[in-house]
């Protein structure tokens, strides 16, 4: 049965990414457990780069459409998807979403899917690249506990690096574990309230914008 659902998944999915790719939209699914920043992370990386490129962000939770209106807030374009007692989003999800949306052409789409490790992992959604937020709160063997997540991410964010002197994080631990999970992962380390990183990212965001148009 669960070979059968991600199979069907995966073919959504591969249509998904060849309707965005056609329309050379650069769309970014944005995995995280609940509360390591990600909606913030949004919010200031909108207000960076709005000028830039049209910003559409589908909003995944499993209730309320808080997260949508904050990033109306800060100026994208936004619509909430409810999974109710479902733990992720599904490439139907964010294909009925793309239909809603409309997001336009040559335009950043970031899928901000709802907080958790694991089942998200799972689920191809047609994105182009997978981003990871972790925050320092969090502890720093997450890469060995959920290491599927790390292993499928290309983008690793380290949030909430200003509360690094209030808590018990190593961050090189936590790097030398991820990089043991995924040598591949281009690792931003940030703090989305105070701006700490945030130049470094949003730059990796307008290059990797350019090369999809």
């Amino acid at each position: 049965m669960e070979k059968d659902v991600l199979a069907k998944n995966a073919l959504l999915a591969e249509r998904n990414r060849g309707w965005l790719e056609g329309r050379q939209i650069l769309a970014l699914n944005v995995m995280s457990s609940p509360g390591a920043g990600k909606t913030t992370l949004l919010e200031r990386t909108i207000e960076r780069l709005s000028g830039d490129r049209p910003i559409s962000v589908i909003e995944g939770d499993q209730a309320t459409a808080r997260d949508a209106e904050r990033v109306r807030a800060a100026g994208a374009h936004a619509l909430q998807i409810n999974t109710g007692t479902g733990c992720h989003l599904d490439a139907q999800m964010i294909a009925d979403g793309l239909r809603r949306l409309e997001p336009a052409a040559a335009s950043l789409l970031v899928i901000e899917n709802v907080g958790n490790l694991v089942c998200p992992a799972l689920f191809d959604l047609g994105e182009r690249f997978r981003v990871v937020v972790i925050s320092v709160t969090e502890g720093d063997d997450k890469p060995l506990k959920y290491p599927h997540i790390f292993r499928t991410g290309d983008v690793l964010v380290l949030n909430k690096v200003d509360l690094l002197p209030h808590v018990s994080f190593d961050v090189r631990r936590f790097l030398d574990f991820a990089n043991r999970i995924n040598p591949r992962l281009r690792i931003f380390q940030v703090s989305a309230t105070r701006g700490d990183g945030l130049d470094a990212w949003c730059q990796w965001l307008k290059s990797s914008m350019q090369t999809t148009a």
